[in-house]
């Protein structure tokens, strides 16, 4: 019998991303359905959401949820099923979902967030006459509420819940007083309930509440049991250890294939791996690069942010441009390094080129054209960047934490010698540990053969969401609920 999964997620490619939460959204449900598992997402109705919906009819209407009308919306879009809830007083809005046209968070985020769990909760526990879940999968903090109100709801019958944590940084921490106003009673500001620090903490209440707990790579499950990436939640994660596991995402293998990308100057396989020569030369035209194709060229996509340890390889990159490499990066984040960086393509031209923003399309490019792809994050709780370097043959030179750690096979001698070998890790993060990796692995890359060896077993990885898939569907049937009509 399929199972029926509700996925709750604040953001889902292609209509709305911020990060790899909309890519986990976006491609996990296909790789489901393999599994005998049918998904249903849902979705705040932002406005590329709402274009995108496809024969949508509402199948609730809300006369106040969290200050305004409100309606469920079943429809598709970009081949999936969905339930959008349209909320125009609280996403009705152009832009990032998360912060306003200042760079900082909408300052109703626990409003627009909560309604969202509560919709979803609604859902869960038999809203439509037509639609019961067996389970769900609440995505993150913005879907947090969803089983603290099923709990304290108490409903006769519900589904299981699983809360995913895609990073245990951004937790949604909010004001307690707010409580009453997101439908919660008193009792809920507990230690066991949903406070924190004196303050309500969504995460915690999907983390306290939920039946099974996961996150995005097994490294990472265990590193936030430690109070070192815990964030002020690992006592809570390891008394709930038995129901905490790691399941690596995957990709979208489709979306991310040179062999068909059409983004790309030319398209290449693991077979045909000397054509990727052209997506290096048209990079270094898009880019203002010398064009040299022999020079070891470098790429960085994401955020920057410290985080991501983007202050760590601002200090390292004096070193490679002096041994003759070269730099390219896209993306956005803090000013100050947004600034540096820039200052960086300024002083030298024609080694360094840097895009503040995002494009998907250049993201593929530099995947394509770069020789080798740096991530060097100080905790990363699966990372999709250096799978898609992977993917793209291009060797991911990467800390090892988390996903990262769980994806990349370091060119130690042992796994050179065997043949194994995709990539760099190093560690601790610090500047003397990536400036040693990217030491080595320029050495490597003066070897065409050994190169050539990374490249092909990183294109040949499965970096496809199979694995999680059939690791998700049986978590889902374990936890399921079925309604009594069944």
């Amino acid at each position: 019998m399929t199972l029926r999964l509700l996925s709750v997620a604040s953001e889902l490619y292609p209509l709305i991303k911020t990060g790899g939460l909309a890519d986990v959204a976006g491609a996990l449900p296909a790789a489901l359905a393999r599994q005998d598992v049918a998904v249903v997402t849902m979705v705040p109705g932002y406005p590329a959401v709402m274009d995108a919906l496809d024969g949508a009819e509402t199948v609730h209407r809300y006369d106040a949820l969290m200050g305004g009308p409100a309606e469920l919306r079943r429809g598709r879009a970009a081949g999936l099923d969905l339930l959008v809830l349209d909320a125009p007083h609280l996403f009705a809005r152009p832009g990032n979902p998360y912060l306003g046209p200042d760079g900082r968070d909408w300052p109703d985020n626990p409003l627009r967030f909560a309604a969202f769990s509560r919709a979803a909760a609604d859902v869960a526990a038999g809203l439509l006459d037509d639609y019961q879940p067996d389970a769900v999968q609440a995505h993150d903090w913005q879907a947090g509420l969803t089983a603290a109100y099923l709990h304290y709801d108490r409903p006769a019958r519900r589904p299981g819940v699983v809360t995913t944590i895609h990073n245990l940084a951004f937790q949604g921490v909010f004001p307690a007083y707010l409580l009453g106003a997101i439908g919660l009673p008193a009792e809920a500001f507990a230690l066991e309930g949903l406070e924190y620090f004196g303050q309500i903490s969504f995460l915690k209440g999907g983390l306290i509440f939920a039946d099974r707990i996961t996150t995005v790579s097994p490294t990472y499950a265990s590193e936030i049991t430690l109070p070192d990436a815990g964030m002020g939640l690992d006592g809570l994660l390891a008394g709930r250890a038995d129901t905490l596991s790691g399941i690596l995402n995957g990709i979208d293998t489709e979306v991310w294939d040179p062999a068909r990308d059409d983004l790309l100057a030319e398209r290449y396989s693991a077979d045909t791996l000397p054509k990727r020569a052209a997506n290096k030369r048209a990079l270094q035209d898009a880019f203002g690069l010398a064009a040299s194709p022999d020079a070891f060229l470098l790429g960085s996509v994401g955020r920057l942010t410290e985080q991501k340890g983007m202050d760590v390889l601002l200090e390292v990159l004096p070193d490679l441009l002096a041994r003759g490499g070269q730099f390219v990066l896209l993306g956005s984040g803090d000013a100050g390094l947004e600034q540096a960086f820039s200052a960086l393509a300024a002083a030298f031209p024609g080694q360094v080129a840097c895009r503040i923003g995002y494009d998907e399309a250049v993201s593929h490019r530099i995947q394509a054209g770069v020789d080798a792809f740096v991530v060097p994050s100080r905790f990363e709780p699966c990372g999709l960047t250096q799978m898609y370097a992977l993917r793209y043959g291009a060797v991911p030179i990467v800390a090892r934490v988390g996903g990262l750690a769980d994806t990349v096979i370091d060119a130690s001698p042992f796994a050179l010698n065997q043949g194994v070998a995709t990539g760099f890790q190093f560690a601790p993060i610090s500047p003397p540990m990536l400036r040693a990796a990217l030491k080595r692995a320029m050495a490597l890359y003066d070897d065409k053969a050994t190169w050539a060896r990374l490249q092909a077993n990183g294109m040949a990885s499965d970096v496809s969401w199979a694995s999680a898939a059939k690791a998700y569907a049986a978590l889902f049937k374990r936890v399921a609920v079925r309604p009594s009509s069944a």
